[in-house]
């Protein structure tokens, strides 16, 4: 199946080599802006701001105040706002509401260019999320991540149909293998996904055995990838130069005869 690529700025997810995304993570604001200078120096395609980890999370307009400087920081890099809850593997927990309105206002200050949800946050968020973004071009990820185990193929499947039946722009999963064969999984869902999915999708497994889904997006159809510049937000995630490299390398051989 034809699936639409979708554009941040000038990224194109969805098309080409899959896109690097560098997570930034920090207490305080000083240790966030740090996060965002390093980020941008190992120039991803897109920066990721891991909001849970911050201190004053639960206050709006601090967060709305930061991202302006975050904003100012990075220059025309695409950036995604992200809170991780802490069911899901984050730093912190809100309110289904208090979520809800963390987002709308990371969507209406302007200086985001896409927006995380949680599938599990319900339908009724999900659904508000996607509608604050869409009507602000921002684009959206729905998420889902599971730490302790990869659930059967037809119920990843499932998960993402519903991500975009709920008008996600990317669905997102990401699990944690158990074995070789849980990363099979994952892999057959994703290059399933190619025939049947409408978006682009990001699926990993996580952890060391699930590395190899971080590299091989390019053959099964994941169009982003995580890697490090400093302190990784994930198991499995490794230096995004290092990322960069042998992305390039499959790149350039994957369409030897």
């Amino acid at each position: 199946m034809e699936q639409t690529v979708v554009r941040i700025r000038t990224l194109e997810i969805g098309s080409g080599m899959p896109k690097i995304c560098v997570p930034v993570v920090g207490k305080t604001e000083k240790e966030i802006l740090e996060g965002a200078e390093r980020a941008k120096a190992a120039q991803p395609d897109l920066v990721e701001f891991r909001v849970d980890w911050y201190e004053a999370v639960a206050d709006n307009q601090k967060v709305v105040a930061l991202l302006e400087k975050i904003r100012k920081c990075l220059g025309e890099l695409p950036l995604l706002f992200t809170f991780r809850s802490s069911r899901e593997g984050g730093e912190a927990a809100l309110s289904g509401g208090a979520y809800q309105s963390l987002n709308e206002a990371a969507i209406a200050s302007g200086f985001v260019d896409c927006v995380d949800v949680e599938l599990f946050s319900g339908d009724a968020v999900v659904k508000a999320v996607v509608a604050a973004a869409h009507s602000r071009n921002v684009k959206v990820i729905a998420s889902n991540h599971d730490f302790e185990k990869t659930p059967v193929a037809e119920e990843l499947l499932a998960r993402l149909q519903k991500m975009e039946a709920l008008g996600a722009d990317i669905p997102k999963i990401a699990v944690m293998p158990q074995s070789s064969k849980d990363v099979l999984t994952l892999l057959t869902v994703t290059e399933s996904w190619k025939e049947t999915g409408k978006t682009p999708v990001i699926t990993m497994s996580m952890a060391g055995e699930g590395l190899i889904s971080r590299l091989c997006g390019e053959i099964f159809g994941s169009a982003v990838t995580f890697g490090a510049a400093g302190k990784s937000s994930a198991p499995g995630q490794i230096d995004a130069e290092e990322l960069r490299q042998i992305l390039e390398i499959i790149h350039q051989n994957s369409n030897r005869q």
